[in-house]
């Protein structure tokens, strides 16, 4: 008998595709408004996409990529105003609606939230953007269904450290057995894994559908609707077309 009594989720490219046509897009959106001509195109930004945080990829991608240019005095200030600026682009991205939830994302939370299971949110991307998110997908704020929010800083290092999930499983007095989190990317799986939590599904997008998942408990394309199934890709549900609450259970208990 499975004793599930949360699930913890991921954001960026889990419950929404929003690396490409939305963080993507914002980042470009505040170099060109800071007077910078740099330019993310989107197979650069799969390759970004390896380091998590925005100020982190930032970082990351003027000592890899963009080692001429000419760096300001206080570096850090720059980038966490370069970074401030690109987030409140990606909240007006998000209050447009033009980044949707990923097919089974409402279905799944909605189900989970009427059997009593907890939800959390467990990510690197910023409060303010997982708000908006929450707000766009669940109306005003305060009425998704989510008990905890962990996000952005609150923890030093960002995913694949397993920081945010211990944080949240602190937070929530839960214990890592009694939980199944739900991810996209390697990163993701190696973070949650390292918190102890043994059940992972994993739901990939276009960035991280070749990545290594050994370990997931389920790999699936999306957790599906009726009218559009889940394809699985590993794991122990060959024929499951719709991820639901009774087959995290099942997962859970094989775990």
């Amino acid at each position: 008998m499975s004793n599930l009594q949360a699930l913890l989720w991921d954001v960026d490219g889990t419950l929404a595709d929003t690396e490409r046509d939305g963080h993507r897009v914002a980042f470009n959106s505040a170099f060109s408004q800071a007077g910078l001509e740099w330019h993310w195109d989107a197979e650069l930004y799969g390759q970004l996409l390896k380091v998590t945080g925005g100020k982190e990829r930032i970082r990351y991608f003027l000592e890899r990529f963009n080692t001429g240019w000419e760096r300001p005095a206080d570096l850090d200030r720059f980038i966490a105003e370069l970074h401030r600026r690109k987030s409140e682009i990606f909240v007006t991205l998000m209050e447009e609606g033009l980044i949707p939830p990923r097919n089974g994302v409402i279905r799944l939370i909605d189900e989970a939230a009427e059997a009593g299971l907890r939800l959390a949110i467990a990510t690197t991307t910023t409060p303010a953007n997982v708000e908006a998110l929450l707000s766009r997908f669940f109306g005003h704020k305060g009425k998704h269904p989510f008990e905890l929010i962990a996000a952005g800083d609150v923890v030093p290092a960002k995913k694949p450290a397993p920081d945010i999930y211990l944080w949240a499983l602190e937070k929530m007095d839960l214990q890592p057995r009694a939980c199944v989190a739900i991810e996209d990317s390697h990163n993701g799986l190696r973070s949650a894994t390292a918190a102890g939590i043994q059940t992972v599904i994993i739901t990939v997008n276009g960035y991280t559908s070749e990545e290594d998942f050994t370990g997931a408990s389920l790999i699936v394309d999306q957790l599906g609707e009726q009218q559009s199934p889940a394809r699985v890709l590993g794991g122990a549900a060959d024929h499951a077309s719709l991820v639901d609450l009774g087959l995290l259970r099942r997962l859970h208990t094989l775990s």
